[in-house]
């Protein structure tokens, strides 16, 4: 069964440097107009370090296809009115970040091989391990050709496309956790930037499945 909830956790900070300004994308005609860009993946990285990843991992699963949709088994892309509704952050979010957001991710698109998180990773499509990939950019034996155990892979994430406001200096990106017993969580993050760095300023937790 799922869970939907609304809880805020303590602010935890990181740093990330200026690579690039995405502008927002439109949702009047139901497809996002932005293309990818290096910096998602920066973003992408330090999500996945902060609050994934633990010293016993050693490979990661990553789902090729980017989510269109915060909760698993909803119909359709994600939209203003539903974010609108369900009140996250308490209703701070700027309605561009939102906007931009909802524009982004109305179509998945497919995640390049951009990952620096310092772990293995693989990407997954439709359940299945893309073989070359994991041969040839992340082997699955480790150096001492010792296998991965199941203890120390992270199964598996989803990530949606980043949303941004006009002057890049917010983001917004969600992430999802579905482990192979059917348990995991939805979580939006909400970046903000001061300076040239980013800090992750909140996470809301959108789902939950025990």
């Amino acid at each position: 069964m799922f869970t939907t909830m609304k809880v805020t956790v303590a602010l935890m900070v990181w740093s990330l440097p200026f690579l690039v300004v995405q502008p927002p994308v439109t949702v009047d005609s139901g497809q996002a107009t932005a293309s990818m860009v290096e910096e998602d993946y920066s973003l992408y990285d330090r999500v996945i370090e902060d609050k994934f990843l633990a010293a016993q991992i050693q490979l990661v699963l990553l789902e090729r296809m980017t989510v269109s949709r915060l909760v698993p088994d909803q119909d359709g892309s994600m939209s203003l009115d539903f974010l609108q509704q369900q009140g996250y952050f308490g209703g701070m979010l700027p309605h561009e970040l939102v906007r931009d957001f909802v524009g982004a991710n109305q179509t998945p698109v497919a995640l390049e091989p951009k990952f620096q998180f310092g772990v293995r990773y693989r990407f997954v499509s439709e359940g299945t391990t893309e073989d070359p990939e994991a041969s040839d950019a992340v082997p699955v034996l480790s150096i001492l050709a010792r296998p991965v155990q199941a203890t120390s892979v992270l199964d598996r994430l989803a990530l949606s496309r980043v949303g941004r406001t006009l002057g890049n200096d917010q983001a917004l990106v969600y992430v999802e956790n579905v482990r192979p017993d059917g348990t995991g969580a939805g979580f939006l993050v909400w970046c903000r930037r001061q300076g040239q760095e980013w800090k992750l300023f909140d996470t809301e937790v959108v789902w939950t499945m025990r």
